[in-house]
């Protein structure tokens, strides 16, 4: 068996960024520490961090007043800020900049009075929390069929905005009709899409031919690893969105000659490697990386914790 590693595969900037947040607070405050849902939609993420004394809620209310708490990669709306603040919480926000970017792009459009529609998929944390920006003037548009059903009273000041780890093929077609029926409707001049998901669906995309069977490693929760999973099988090749080894069966691999290997955006590497281990141990499988872009972007730290950030590293180098 040859395996085909994609590349760029797993953490983006964001969960990067997002993570080292939660390792720092957990290393100057001390356990516990609560976090507004889960840090970034990964299981094994999740469980290390709860292991360590991270406290992931649903809701504010969950966390006694005055503890210390991390908003999620994916965002908050300016309801769940005010609640932490009426509870005197101690608040330090991992949201992704590019997730940013979209709640203030949903604040501009409302305040000049356009009715916004937010692709994207209901229920998301990331929805949720863009939505919560200006719950009055936006719309939620989950796919085509959604753009024929819209009544709107004034089609003059129309705005789309996307949530960030979508299908680009998926968002591209609602974005065409919404165009077509609705000419002068306004966008962002830079897409909302992340980097990262353009460059990981893009890796699937060109790779995906050259496999008989398609694994990506992420968590059923994660909306970029969906993605990638309905891209990989898009051509009817078996393709399966795993957690980890362990929810691997022989069976998948049957006669397959080459496996494509890739990872969500909040997959870790460590949890790639234990696959490829779990490949090379049954089929005598060699690997073969195949780089289709290269990244290099990097967020900052939230701002409280970056000066606590280079006193670790100033106490931890040679």
């Amino acid at each position: 068996m040859k395996i085909i590693l994609a590349a760029p595969r797993g953490f983006c900037a964001g969960v990067h960024m997002a993570i080292d947040s939660l390792r720092l607070t957990l290393q100057k405050f001390g356990p516990p520490v609560y976090v507004y849902h889960e840090i970034v939609h990964n299981k094994y993420v999740v469980d290390f961090f709860r292991d360590k004394g991270a406290v992931f809620v649903e809701s504010i209310e969950e966390v006694p007043e005055g503890s210390v708490l991390l908003f999620s990669a994916h965002g908050v709306s300016p309801e769940t800020r005010q609640a932490a603040k009426a509870r005197n919480l101690n608040a330090l926000d991992a949201t992704c900049p590019l997730v940013t970017k979209v709640h203030l792009e949903a604040i501009k459009y409302a305040k000049a009075g356009y009715t916004i529609f937010l692709i994207g998929h209901e229920g998301h944390d990331e929805v949720i929390g863009t939505m919560g920006e200006a719950p009055e003037a936006i719309l939620l548009i989950e796919d085509e069929d959604d753009v024929d059903a819209i009544e709107v009273a004034d089609d003059t000041k129309l705005a789309f905005l996307t949530q960030t780890t979508l299908s680009v093929d998926d968002a591209t077609r609602i974005i065409q009709k919404l165009r077509q029926r609705f000419p002068n409707i306004q966008s962002p001049p830079k897409g909302d899409i992340c980097y990262a998901t353009q460059n990981r669906q893009e890796a699937v995309s060109k790779l995906s031919s050259h496999a008989d069977v398609i694994v990506v490693l992420g968590s059923q929760n994660s909306s970029n690893s969906q993605r990638l999973r309905q891209l990989g099988g898009a051509n009817d090749k078996p393709a399966f969105l795993v957690d980890g080894p362990s929810d691997l069966d022989k069976d998948f691999f049957k006669d397959a000659q080459t496996v494509l290997i890739t990872a969500g955006a909040s997959a870790p590497e460590s949890v790639v490697q234990a696959t490829i281990d779990w490949l090379v141990e049954r089929f005598d499988a060699t690997v073969e990386v195949h780089e289709v872009r290269e990244e290099n972007v990097e967020f900052p730290l939230p701002k409280p914790l970056r000066a606590f950030a280079d006193e670790v590293r100033k106490a931890t180098s040679p």
